[in-house]
Formats: structure tokens, C-alpha cells, sequence
């Protein structure tokens, strides 16, 4: 009871103490992904707080807004986006100054607002977008003209080449139109056009705040424009004539929309000066916000996304300048960045630039209701928070207002938990390590202890050598101690009663036997009559018997004497066995032994007479258990540097459950068939006299499954 008591004690306490060495950093682990949950909770609820306080800031105020931007459907290519442009542009018809080229919009064959019999759609097609760029209004037009005609220089009219026409309102509602043709590439002078149906292309006068150059191209030519945002208002189209001979009529008209009609104009969206003023605070917020109208067009922007961390960043850009935190961060948090991944500062962005903007969130605030989204960036990255609230106007939605942040910020708060948690942690596991490692080294110390004790305790052949000195610790590993002493002193005395027994047996039984065998022989002597009788026959047989068993008991005491005290030498192991088995061979008769030395010259150390007894061992079995009729196989061959002897039979198979234990002494598998008596020690002397040659033998049943072989492996000199 105590020692089981021990034993669950022992696997208790090491359960437990893993356990609690495994549940410290699971715990910690699952607590920190816990929090980052909340975390992001919490910054979308944060994240639609600020959305409501900008769209709060912008309730109620409709000259933010134009109403016939944000009430007309919105058709790409014939409503304009103005994209804000952040480098000045050179007007001199080279594009490179052009860094959002990635945004223009290809017009062609879909977009011929006239055409005569003459056109083709590869004549005339076109590249084109705006820009805004402080209180200007720019624009490019890249045209692909198989045949560019300019204006005659002594030519009064303006529309008998290539030219450029341009149609917008003013802020104050005024239609108005303007012409560009030119006479050769380089400044552009404009003309205001008649808007009267029936002077559709009477020039009225040159318009110098329109000013732009053309620059001649291997395609046809380029266009570039600028325009005062005092003279637009929400409408504005363009258009691109083609004339294919001097002074002939136009071929095709590409435009955005129709340039003669008022009514047919598109509508163009410029960013709101105004709104970028009230939102351009808020980009120290560390989100970025957008403004857009019923259609999801760009009013506004302010801020950075890749800058957008939220508030959550601040406390993870603390730092440790103690001695500790130093060494932490020279060598522990390179480690712990093996597995951790840092927020990216560069990320693929892709609505820096956008025009529309697209999303759940926005369409659910644009019908009036405050929505958030997640998603994750092109190149993944970075996770990106999105929140919308809308902007009303006469209870009416007239945009909404965007706001984005990633979740860096808390990705590096969750960081700045991880590598002090992954610190305790390690500390943790260092003193549990350290603690584990003293345990270990004390439990195996003792058990190493124990382990040689009990090893040289019992010598190779199973002798006791000396006895086990039992420890005194009460614990399982004491326990253990106890019980194998005990175990040890008992195998002892029960080994020193079988050694013993044979010598005893022979010493007391060999006078009785002797006295029986004079008897008779006197009997025999004396009654001359009774020397056939059958009963005094069976007498002296079965003293011959027992005579018999007397010397193979006493056999094996006196070679491994013997072995102790004989003397060593070099001699050829072939030349033993094939004395030995001409001698076989006769003593043997009914059986055939067929011997095959494979190689000669096999020189061993040990003593020929100890080899010839094995021998005589093992052929005898051979010969006894082989099937009547069938060889006996005898081989020696060299295998690296060992002589290998095989000796097989053709007969009965091995017993599973005695093949460990055939080579022990008093061992024998014969079923108690009448002959011979047999005492099993045949297979024990082989065992020791092989032993004697630093040898090794080994009984199995051989390949073909209907017999045994015996193999000896013996070093050679």
C-alpha cells in the first residue's frame, strides 16, 4: 500500500508540476488574444465615434455640398473626377509631370458624339483626365490623329483643322463655350464660342485665364490645359474634332459629352476646398478621413493610412533603457520576432488616390445607417478598419463620412504583451527548468546508482556477486532500492542452493551407489545362477544409469573450473573440426555429415580440447533431433574478422517459449523420450566454452523453415 502510495505520489507531482509549467504561457497566450479582440472592438467603436463628430461638423450645411453632383447618376467618362495633384504640372505637353496617368480614361468609337461617312475608328481616339492642383483645374488629352491638320495662319476661321472644344457653367449658372485650334505646337490661345443655336462656331473673343499648350507626338499630339476653378461650375465637358484635309470638314467629333447643349453637359467634381479645410485637423487623429457625395465621388481627404495606427500605437512606442530592457532588446526579442511579426510600416495601399470609394460600410451610411467594415490589404499585410456615418442635409442623406485606421497599433500593443509575457514565461520555464533539472539529476543519480549496484551484483552468467545495500529514503526510488536488495539476497540464496545442489547430490549419492554396485557385483559372485536373472539386469542397468548422471552433473562444475585455470594458445579452427568430424563420422554412422569448409588458415585463440567438447555438444544434438534419413550440415567460413561455424538439421522447429532460454543450465526442450538421460547442460558447456573464445552463439530455426541451425561466431588472431 505505502510503496503504490509512493508510486501515484511521484507521477502526481510531475503531473502537476508540468501542468502548471504548460498552463502559464497557454493562459497568458489565450488572455493576449483575448484582449487584441476587445482591442478591436474597442477601436471601432472608437473609430465610430469620430465618424459621427466629423459628419456632426458637417450636418446642415448644403453649400458643402452641390446639388446637382449629388443628385444626378454618376456615368464614368462623362462625369469628370478631378484627382488632387500634389506636384505642379509644366504646361508644355509632355505628360511625365503626370504621376496618376494610372487614372485616365481611353475615349473612342463608344464616345463619337458626330461623324460623317469618312470615319473610321482608328482615326481619332484619345487619353484623357483632370487634376486639381490648388485653385486650378487641369487637364491633359493624349490624341491618336492618323492625320493632324493645323489652323492656316492667314485663315480667319477656327474650325477647319483639329481643334478642342470645352463647354461648363459658370458658379453663377451661365453656359459658356471655348475653342482651341492652333497653327503650329507650342502656347494655345482659347476663344470663347458663341452659344446661340445658329452660331454654333462663331469665335467671339480669345479667353486668356484658359491657358494650355500642344505638343505634336508620333501618335498625333498632346494637349495640356489650365483652368481657374472661379470659372467652373458643377458642369464641364470636352470634346476633340478631327478634320482629315486642310481647310475640309470635321470627320468625327470625340467627346466627353455633348460641348453644344446646356442640358447634355457633364458634370464635374472638383475636391472641396471648404471640407478638406474642416477635416484637414483631423489628420493628426491618426485616421484618415474621406468625405464623399450620394455617389460615393471624393469631396474630401485628409490623412495618412499608412500613419493611421489610432491611438492604440501610442503606448507600444515606449521604451526600457534599463540595463534589463537592453539585454531584452539586443537578445530576446530577435528571438521572440521568429514567431511574432511586426506591423508593416510600407503596405500596398490602394485607395490612395481613389475617385469612388466602395464598401458595405459606405453604402449602409449613404442609407442612413452607421456601418464598419475590416479588410485586408492587397499585398496582406495590414488589416485596415473602415467606418462610416452619414451627412444630412434637410433629413436627407447627402454623403457620408469615412474613417480608416489599421490595426497596427494594436498589433504592436499586442507585441509589447507578448514579449512580457514570452519574458515571464521564459523566466518561468528557466526556474522550472532549473528546479526539473535538480529533481532529474537527483532521481537519476540514485537510479544510476542503484542501476550499477545491481549490475555488479550479478555477473554475466547470472551469479551473485554481493549483495545490495538497501537505501533508507522513504520515497519511491527507496522503495525500489529495498525491494531490489531484497530481491537480490533471495536470488542469491536460491542460486547458491542450485549450485550447490548437483556437487551435494553427487557427493551423498555416489557412496550409496557405490555399495549398491559392490552388492551386486558380490551377489553375482556368490550365486552364479543370478547372473542371468532379468531382475539383478535391470538392476545393474539402472545403476549405470544413475552412475551416468552423476558425471554430467558434475560436468559443467568442473569445466567452468577448469576454464579458470586452463591454458591459452593459437590454433586453426579447421584443422579441429575436420579431425573432429572423421571421428563423427564413425561414431555416427546412420547419419550422414556433410562438411564444407569454405575457407583455411582460421586462427583463433582459446584451446582446442574446449572447441572439440562444443563440438561434440552440438553435433550430438544435431544427430539426435534430425529427421531418420536426412545430413547433418556442417560449415566454417571467414566473415570479416570472425570464423563462423553453422551446424544444421532437418527436424523439428524450436520451441516458441524457450528460445531465450536455451543456452541456461538445466535447460531441455526433450520430452522425456527413453535413452540417455539428459539434464539439459549440452547447450550451457557450449555457451561457456564459446564464451571462453570471446565468442558468441546463437540457435535458430533455419530459412526454409524445417529444421534448427547453430550458429558460432569466434574472433580470429
Amino acid at each position: 500500500m505505502s510503496r503504490k502510495f509512493h508510486f501515484f505520489g511521484l507521477r502526481f507531482k510531475l503531473l502537476l508540476l508540468s501542468g502548471f509549467l504548460f498552463s502559464i504561457p497557454w493562459l497568458g497566450y489565450e488572455y493576449v488574444w483575448e484582449m487584441e479582440k476587445y482591442l478591436r472592438a474597442g477601436q471601432e467603436r472608437t473609430l465610430l465615434g469620430t465618424v459621427r463628430a466629423v459628419a456632426t461638423a458637417l450636418h446642415e450645411r448644403p453649400k458643402l455640398f452641390d446639388a446637382q453632383a449629388s443628385y444626378l447618376s454618376v456615368e464614368k467618362g462623362r462625369d469628370l473626377y478631378a484627382y488632387p495633384i500634389v506636384d505642379p504640372i509644366r504646361l508644355d505637353g509632355d505628360l511625365s509631370d503626370w504621376r496618376q496617368q494610372q487614372h485616365a480614361l481611353q475615349y473612342g468609337q463608344d464616345y463619337v458624339i458626330f461623324q460623317s461617312n469618312a470615319y473610321q475608328p482608328t482615326s481619332l481616339s484619345f487619353k484623357h483626365m483632370i487634376g486639381k492642383y490648388r485653385q486650378y483645374l487641369y487637364a491633359y488629352f493624349e490624341v491618336s490623329d492618323d492625320v493632324v491638320i493645323y489652323r492656316s495662319a492667314n485663315s480667319l476661321s477656327v474650325d477647319n483643322n483639329d481643334y478642342l472644344q470645352i463647354a461648363f457653367t459658370t458658379p453663377a449658372g451661365d453656359f459658356r463655350r471655348y475653342l482651341i485650334a492652333t497653327n503650329k505646337p507650342g502656347w494655345l490661345t482659347p476663344y470663347e464660342m458663341s452659344v446661340d443655336a445658329g452660331q454654333t462656331n462663331k469665335a467671339l473673343r480669345p479667353e486668356s485665364r484658359i491657358q494650355g499648350a500642344w505638343l505634336e507626338t508620333e501618335q498625333g499630339y498632346n494637349i495640356e490645359l489650365r483652368i481657374p476653378l472661379e470659372l467652373l461650375g458643377s458642369k464641364l465637358s470636352f470634346a476633340i474634332t478631327d478634320v482629315d484635309k486642310p481647310g475640309g470638314q470635321p470627320v468625327a467629333t470625340i467627346g466627353t459629352s455633348s460641348v453644344w447643349e446646356e442640358d447634355k453637359l457633364g458634370t464635374v467634381l472638383v475636391p472641396s476646398p471648404e471640407i478638406e479645410q474642416i477635416i484637414k485637423g483631423l489628420g493628426h487623429t491618426n485616421s484618415r478621413i474621406w468625405v464623399v457625395d450620394q455617389h460615393q465621388r471624393v469631396l474630401a481627404k485628409s490623412g495618412d493610412i499608412k500613419n493611421s495606427d489610432g491611438i492604440w500605437s501610442r503606448p507600444a512606442t515606449s521604451k526600457d533603457d534599463s540595463w534589463w530592457g537592453q539585454v531584452a532588446q539586443r537578445w530576446l526579442y530577435p528571438l521572440y520576432y521568429k514567431f511574432l511579426t511586426r506591423p508593416p510600416s510600407d503596405f500596398i495601399d490602394e485607395l490612395y488616390d481613389v475617385a469612388n470609394l466602395q464598401g458595405s460600410h459606405i453604402e449602409q451610411a449613404l442609407a442612413g445607417q452607421p456601418g464598419s467594415s475590416w479588410r485586408l490589404t492587397p499585398d496582406s499585410k495590414a488589416v485596415v478598419l473602415a467606418a462610416a456615418y452619414p451627412v444630412y442635409i434637410d433629413e436627407k442623406v447627402m454623403g457620408a463620412v469615412i474613417a480608416e485606421e489599421t490595426t497596427n497599433g494594436i498589433r504592436s500593443l499586442r507585441n509589447l504583451a507578448l514579449e512580457k509575457l514570452f519574458t515571464l514565461m521564459l523566466a518561468v520555464m528557466l526556474l522550472g527548468t532549473l528546479g526539473l533539472f535538480l529533481l532529474a539529476s537527483r532521481i537519476s543519480s540514485r537510479i544510476r546508482r542503484l542501476r550499477d549496484q545491481a549490475d555488479q551484483a550479478i555477473d554475466e552468467q547470472g551469479r551473485i556477486r554481493s549483495q545490495l545495500k538497501a537505501s533508507d529514503v522513504q520515497d519511491e526510488i527507496g522503495d525500489l532500492s529495498r525491494t531490489v536488495a531484497d530481491m537480490v539476497q533471495r536470488l542469491g540464496q536460491y542460486h547458491h542452493y542450485l549450485e550447490s545442489m548437483s556437487s551435494r547430490l553427487s557427493h551423498e549419492l555416489r557412496t550409496p551407489v557405490a555399495v549398491v554396485r559392490s552388492s551386486l557385483e558380490t551377489l553375482q559372485m556368490e550365486e552364479e545362477k543370478l547372473a542371468d536373472s532379468v531382475y539383478l539386469q535391470r538392476a545393474q542397468e539402472g545403476l549405470n544409469r544413475l552412475s551416468l548422471i552423476l558425471t554430467n552433473m558434475s560436468e559443467a562444475t568442473r569445466l567452468e573450473q577448469s576454464l579458470q585455470t586452463v591454458e591459452r594458445h593459437e590454433y586453426l579452427l579447421d584443422d579441429v573440426l575436420a579431425g573432429c568430424v572423421q571421428g563423427y563420422q564413425l561414431a555416427y554412422s546412420d547419419t550422414l555429415l556433410q562438411l564444407d569448409i569454405l575457407d583455411n588458415k582460421l586462427k583463433v585463440d582459446g584451446a582446442p580440447e574446449l572447441f572439440a567438447q562444443l563440438l561434440d555438444k552440438l553435433v550430438a544434438n544435431a544427430v539426435e533431433f534430425a529427421a531418420p534419413g536426412t545430413p547433418v550440415d556442417i560449415s566454417l567460413q571467414r566473415q570479416g574478422r570472425k570464423a563462423v561455424l553453422h551446424i544444421s538439421n532437418t527436424g523439428p522447429l524450436l520451441p516458441t517459449e524457450m528460445r531465450g532460454r536455451l543456452f541456461d543450465s538445466m535447460v531441455s526442450v526433450r520430452t522425456g523420450q527413453p535413452g540417455q538421460p539428459h539434464l539439459g547442460l549440452g547447450l550451457y558447456i557450449a555457451r561457456l566454452i564459446t564464451e571462453f573464445h570471446h565468442g558468441s552463439i546463437a540457435l535458430t530455426d533455419n530459412q526454409k523453415g524445417d529444421g534448427v541451425t547453430v550458429k558460432v561466431s569466434i574472433p580470429l588472431v
